[in-house]
């Protein structure tokens, strides 16, 4: 996805590119996902677009142990996108929004007061840092995308009701935004 859409002739120029989360991991690490986007997507036409990152490039990992200084730095460059596209985990989680996450509750209330926070998966590794569900719910365009029957069938589940243990299950319900769901196998 990253790779066709570097190829696309946009006015790149004018378009910032963000993460809706991130590892806190130095960005040069295999697990990072601005690595992934530098990687993918910030070639070829893309290569003129705007970084706003989220992770400082000279945050060490001895310096990320400073979580909320890591979370400030990400506040400090955070533009509301106008578009996300989503993934979605096998286990209902989206952004960073894990289910059983200690930080789940702030992520999805209404009226956390940033658009970011530091989560804790309890299922994957790293700690984090995610746009909250209100963050997200200002987006004027979303998109989530999904990969896989296993996949599905979460999405199905999510699909049918409101569900901390299906995060994505608020975004799918929110009164707020439409999302555009798109399935391959």
């Amino acid at each position: 996805f990253f790779q066709t859409l570097s190829q696309c002739e946009l006015d790149w120029a004018r378009v910032r590119i963000t993460l809706v989360d991130e590892r806190i991991v130095p960005t040069q690490h295999n697990d990072s996902n601005t690595r992934l986007v530098r990687q993918y997507l910030q070639q070829n036409c893309a290569a003129q677009a705007i970084w706003l990152p989220m992770i400082d490039d000279a945050a060490n990992e001895d310096s990320l142990k400073d979580i909320p200084q890591a979370v400030a730095f990400a506040v400090q460059h955070f533009t509301q996108p106008d578009v996300l596209v989503l993934g979605m985990g096998s286990d209902g989680h989206t952004a960073s929004l894990f289910p059983y996450a200690p930080q789940l509750d702030d992520a999805l209330a209404a009226d956390y007061p940033q658009p970011l926070l530091h989560t804790s998966p309890q299922t994957a590794p790293h700690e984090r840092i995610s746009m909250t569900l209100a963050a997200i719910e200002r987006t004027a365009h979303i998109y989530l995308a999904i990969a896989g029957a296993d996949k599905f069938i979460v999405y199905q589940q999510a699909a049918q009701t409101r569900q901390k243990h299906h995060p994505i299950s608020y975004i799918l319900h929110s009164e707020k935004v439409t999302v555009h769901v798109f399935y391959h196998d």
